[in-house]
């Protein structure tokens, strides 16, 4: 019974004062949608630097002048795949470096004469981007027996992952600042709503109310209003990620690995922190209102 009088109350208040309810609610449609597309576009970014960043590889090149010795290429093989940065170790023979080569650049392939020119290398991809450099550093020099030179890309390397850090560190960021600016606009709107009413507060206070029972309708409102912002908010992204974002993606290079968070756990996350945002903002708002 005082659940259904509560239900009522808001509902009753939600239409006494129709234009700060549409405020609040279209303060919350902004921020979630805001909120929906940075995490959609964020988490894609993230994965792409997660892509590029497992391009990164150490390549140990081995004497084409004196080829190495079974013996002394397994030497080396033991070495990587004991070390626990080392994710695999693949080896590349000659013929199928030229191979791969003949595939890629056909012409310049096709101008070689005189033989496979190109060295037996092993491709070593690590458990953590970060730890490239220090896998090359671990082999030399002076490198072991049978290896001409590593190579990691230092340059490429380095540039790639500071941009990542870049990226992740922006995302992150940008997070918080855009929850923190809809938590406020979302506040300062239930707050006009809470004042224009504060004599029906004071009112309901001195007849005996409780402080639940007169906060518990605005918060009642202030739910409705959030769930009703990021709904429309989840329903807009939804039109823009069927229409719009194939034509996007469509113009960008990047891996069959790089996706965005799935919509449906954007959508949760979009829907909670309405409903959060709008119940914590009407009960934070009142509580001032509530020492008569």
């Amino acid at each position: 019974m005082r659940f259904r009088l509560l239900i009522s109350e808001a509902v009753r208040s939600i239409a006494a004062n129709a234009s700060t309810t549409i405020a609040a609610t279209m303060t919350v449609l902004i921020g979630m949608f805001l909120l929906g597309l940075l995490v959609a576009l964020g988490s894609w970014v993230v994965s792409w630097s997660d892509h590029v960043k497992r391009e990164l590889l150490v390549k140990v090149y081995f004497d084409t002048i004196t080829p190495p010795k079974a013996g002394q290429i397994e030497a080396v093989r033991f070495k990587l795949e004991s070390d626990s940065r080392v994710k695999t170790v693949q080896f590349v023979s000659a013929d199928e470096a030229i191979e791969r080569m003949r595939k890629r650049y056909p012409d310049l392939v096709r101008n070689i004469s005189g033989g496979n020119p190109l060295p037996a290398s092993f491709e070593v991809h690590p458990n953590r981007a970060e730890d490239t450099q220090a896998i090359a550093e671990s082999l030399g020099p002076p490198y072991p027996a049978g290896v001409d030179k590593v190579n990691y890309g230092a340059k490429t390397a380095n540039r790639i992952l500071k941009v990542a850090t870049v990226i992740e560190t922006v995302f992150v960021v940008a997070v918080l600042v855009l929850l923190a600016a809809s938590t406020l606009l979302i506040a300062n709107t239930i707050r006009l709503s809470i004042f224009s009413r504060r004599r029906e507060i004071e009112v309901m206070k001195l007849v005996g109310a409780t402080n639940w029972f007169v906060r518990a309708p605005f918060m009642l409102e202030g739910l409705l209003c959030g769930l009703t912002g990021a709904l429309v908010a989840v329903i807009l992204l939804l039109l823009g990620k069927e229409l719009a974002l194939p034509a996007i993606l469509g113009r960008i290079d990047a891996g069959s690995d790089v996706r965005a968070i799935a919509f449906v756990w954007n959508a949760l996350i979009l829907l909670g922190m309405g409903l959060l945002l709008g119940a914590a903002g009407s009960g934070l708002t009142l509580r001032r209102f509530l020492k008569v």
